[in-house]
Formats: C-alpha cells, structure tokens, sequence
C-alpha cells in the first residue's frame, strides 16, 4: 500500500513540512570528514564550494566553519529559508535558489561540489553536465551519507524494520542502491571515483527519535495512512531498547568522491 498525498514522491516538495523536524533531529557529520577532504581536496579558507542539495544548511555550516566560501543550492525555499535564517549574517555563506541540474552559478566558478544526503534525488546525467560547467578543470565532486547501521542490535534492527514496514518509498531512494546499479561509474567514470568511511552517532531521548524518523521523508506524516502504526512501532522499539532515557542510533558516514573531468 502506497500513500495516497503523491506531494511527497515530489523532491522539490516533499520537505517542506519536515524541515523543523529536520533542522532539530538529523544528524550532523564526524570532524573526521573534514580533515579528510582538507587532505584529499585541498578544502581550505581558500575554496569556493557549491553544497548542492544544501537543505537546511547541515553539512552547509561544516563547510562554513573551515572559512570557506559556500554556495548553498537548494531548490527547496522551506528548507532553503532555514538556512538563511541560521547563516544569512555569516560573509561566506551565498544562499542560491537552484537544482543540482540548474544551479545558477558562473562557469568555472567553485573548486568543490559537496552534496550530502541529496544526490539520490538528482538527475545524474544532467547534474554531471551542471557540475562540470560550474566546476574549475578536474575538480573535486563528493557525495555524503550518514547510513544508519541496520544490524549489530535490537535498536538498529528494529528501527530498520519500520523503516521497511512504513516508508512510502525507502528503498527507491536507498543510496546503497544506486552503489550497486552503477550510477556513481556512470557519473564520476568507472574506476574514477573513491569511498572512504567513518563512524557517528546519535544519542536520542523519545521526542528525538520520534522526530529523526518524521524528518524522513518516507515516513508517514500524522493524519496519513499508517502513521499511527508506525509511532506505535516506534514507541514499542524505544521503550524495549531504552536505557536511561535514550537510544543510540549509530551511522556510517559515507564519502565517495572523485574528480570531474
């Protein structure tokens, strides 16, 4: 059984009544990636760098902090709006209204393209073309997830099954997927591209992970088909695993990168 509000098979759309949930529950990303693309990408105070896909600005403000310029692109004028709201006074923070395939920026204009939690939604040939027309000569192009580990406890193999069980479409957009059927040879090139990973977590009372699971975008909302069963799913797998209060939800944070030529 699919559900019936379509609004949320749309990704220009289906955020835009999930971003304070977003804002207040997804997790951010360990310092370890940094130092990483500091090593691997020459990422410094001194780049200029397109964070497509940028949403509410979670990997956006990682970015900023090394004091680098940041062009967020979001498509999205909710999520892109909280972004605004939180780093709109910071003078190397350039909000952009655009789409991986059209992002508005200059020819040659930025030394790095990040996008993080965002390139399932793209289209890959098209946002290929983009990224090399913004990008300078053989830059770098990185593609990040925080992948919740699904197995190695009863929280993760729990809080997996509901994921199954309630999500509109969450194995369409699984980006294990698209690692198997080839898109990332068939963006970067075959053989051109890395993968490099790191631990993170989050600790997360009930009100926490009830909101991880609504900023979903899979996740039923309240008055949809199946939300009141999935919260109770919810509730029961929380109250089971609880300790002190809280839950761990652990994360692989995945980085795949390459340069675009």
């Amino acid at each position: 059984m699919s559900d019936p509000d379509t609004s949320n098979l749309d990704p220009l759309r289906r955020f835009s009544d999930r971003v304070e949930d977003y804002v207040r529950y997804r997790p951010s990303y360990p310092a370890e990636v940094v130092r990483f693309l500091e090593a691997k990408t020459g990422l410094s105070a001194k780049s200029v760098v397109a964070d497509v896909g940028a949403g509410t600005g979670i990997f956006t403000r990682i970015l900023l902090d090394t004091g680098a310029t940041v062009f967020a692109v979001e498509p999205n004028d909710a999520m892109r709006g909280a972004a605004e709201a939180e780093f709109g006074r910071r003078p190397n923070f350039k909000s952009t209204k655009g789409s991986a395939e059209a992002t508005g920026l200059a020819d040659r204009s930025v030394t790095l393209i990040t996008c993080a939690q965002a390139f399932h939604w793209f289209d890959p040939q098209a946002a290929g073309r983009e990224f090399r027309r913004i990008l300078e000569q053989e830059g770098w192009c990185v593609l990040i997830w925080n992948t919740a580990l699904v197995g190695g406890s009863e929280f993760a193999i729990g809080y997996e099954r509901i994921k199954g069980k309630f999500g509109t479409d969450f194995q369409r957009i699984r980006h294990d997927t698209i690692e198997k059927s080839g898109r990332f040879d068939a963006f970067f090139g075959a053989g051109r591209w890395g993968k490099q990973a790191f631990e993170n977590a989050q600790t997360l009372d009930y009100p926490g992970l009830k909101g991880r699971l609504l900023s979903s975008s899979y996740a039923p909302k309240a008055g949809q088909p199946r939300h009141e069963a999935m919260i109770a799913d919810l509730r029961g797998l929380y109250d089971r695993c609880q300790k002190d209060g809280c839950v761990r939800m652990d994360y692989t944070t995945e980085v795949f990168f390459g340069r675009l030529t």
